[in-house]
């Protein structure tokens, strides 16, 4: 997957993106540096892209 492919995020992830990106341009921020907060956040809080059952589980071994 090419760096910046966004397909592997839910339509939710995107969405939160995108309202965070929205708020970063309100304040003044540049499109391209508030898209890259916006996704930073996104991975921040969830952990990268993924999808329900892709098999992204965290197991802890003993």
């Amino acid at each position: 997957m090419p760096r910046g492919d966004k397909s592997a995020y839910t339509d939710k992830q995107k969405r939160q993106a995108e309202h965070i990106e929205e708020g970063y341009e309100k304040r003044g921020v540049s499109d391209k540096e508030a898209e890259r907060r916006a996704w930073a956040t996104v991975n921040k809080e969830d952990g990268g892209g993924k999808k329900s059952g892709s098999g992204r589980k965290n197991h802890s071994s003993k």
